[in-house]
């Protein structure tokens, strides 16, 4: 079932129905160990709105707030950190010189920002590459990790072309949370480290009360990095509920939701969104295969949504960004207007029903939020 913008009123919406009976390999079992592991590590909240619960006509409604995550404003520290683990143990094993790599990546912001805070706390070298529009004080905090800041006259994929080609040479490796043919074990890992964040969420929501899990979790998705950790996490069990899932991407970047549409992943042409970190025209090579089996539905909203989702999030103690309070946006959209009804049972929600919002961001991460970058 799906719904094209065929005009203003026509909300951008896609659902398949057999989503939650698809399954995949689980995540590694050590990774949420490594992570505790860390200094300075603990579970970010997962906070309960009553209030959204009674607006959206669900039983209860959670936040993931990852606007504070191992001292960073955003949630990537998770995947840049296991990814560089497996990356130096790789070159460990190896038998390669046990001497500094310098790790390059293009970023919007939070990615790269993780990428030169792990590398420094390694003793590594980070060189970041980062597009047209990226707001200087984003820059200054990869700057202030002590990384190599490129600066790239062109948008984020011109940004992820550069990288590439930069990182070359033995002591130099690519930490791309973006995948295409060739280029794919370290994405991966990166995928991986997003799975921490979901079993914590388990576990929260466990002790709260709600022990058999989500029935929906929202998701802020650009290249689908942490849409794919989602998709593992939950259908890769043998048993328990299996929750529907929904992306969210901007208006003006859709290429999920156009790839879901088609049945194929496609590119499309970017515009300008708030939501910066969202502003992904393909999606990852490795996460198409779970988007397309593994999500339930996919819409996408403008940016005035989001902003509004900010604020009321603000107003209910949680600090997002457009990026983080996309989840809210999306869920909104889909639950109001013209045909929700419809909407509501694509997606198995009742009156019971436990919802849980992915914040990927806080606001003062970067005027241009980031999330899927």
């Amino acid at each position: 079932m799906s719904e094209n913008a065929s005009s203003p009123r026509t909300l951008p919406w896609f659902a398949q129905p057999s989503a939650r009976t698809w399954r995949c390999e689980p995540a590694p079992a050590d990774v949420w160990g490594f992570h505790a592991a860390l200094p300075g590590y603990s579970p970010t909240p997962l906070t309960e709105l009553k209030p959204l619960a009674e607006e959206l006509g669900v039983g209860r409604v959670f936040v993931k707030d990852e606007s504070c995550r191992l001292g960073l404003p955003a949630f990537k520290a998770l995947g840049a950190s296991w990814a560089v683990h497996r990356v130096l143990a790789e070159r460990g094993s190896s038998g390669r010189e046990p001497g500094p790599v310098t790790l390059v990546t293009a970023t919007d912001g939070n990615h790269g920002r993780a990428v030169a805070r792990t590398a420094r706390l390694l003793g590594q070298h980070a060189h970041v590459f980062v597009p047209q529009g990226v707001h200087p004080q984003a820059v200054a905090a990869i700057v202030a990790e002590q990384a190599k800041v490129t600066e790239v006259e062109g948008p984020y994929d011109e940004a992820v072309r550069l990288a590439a080609q930069a990182a070359t040479g033995p002591d130099a490796v690519l930490v791309q949370d973006t995948a295409w043919p060739g280029y794919e074990q370290i994405p991966g890992w990166i995928v991986e480290g997003y799975t921490t964040l979901c079993a914590e969420i388990d576990e929260q929501l466990a002790y709260e009360g709600a022990t058999q899990g989500p029935d929906l979790v929202s998701i802020p998705v650009g290249v689908g990095s942490l849409a794919q950790a989602v998709v593992t996490h939950y259908r890769g069990r043998a048993s328990g509920r299996a929750p529907a899932l929904l992306s969210v991407e901007p208006e003006t970047a859709a290429c999920v939701l156009e790839s879901l549409t088609v049945g194929e992943p496609v590119s499309v042409t970017t515009g300008d969104t708030t939501m910066a970190g969202l502003n992904c025209g393909t999606p990852s090579s490795i996460a198409w295969p779970y988007l397309h089996s593994g999500l339930d539905a996919a819409v996408a909203i403008p940016d005035g949504d989001s902003t509004r989702a900010a604020a009321h999030l603000a107003t209910l103690g949680v600090a997002s960004g457009p990026c983080g309070a996309a989840a809210l946006a999306g869920l909104r959209a889909v639950l109001t207007g013209e045909g929700a009804d419809e909407r509501r049972t694509a997606l198995g929600l009742g009156p019971s029903s436990v919802v849980v919002l992915l914040s990927t961001e806080g606001p003062a991460a970067n005027p241009h939020s980031t999330t899927d970058h």
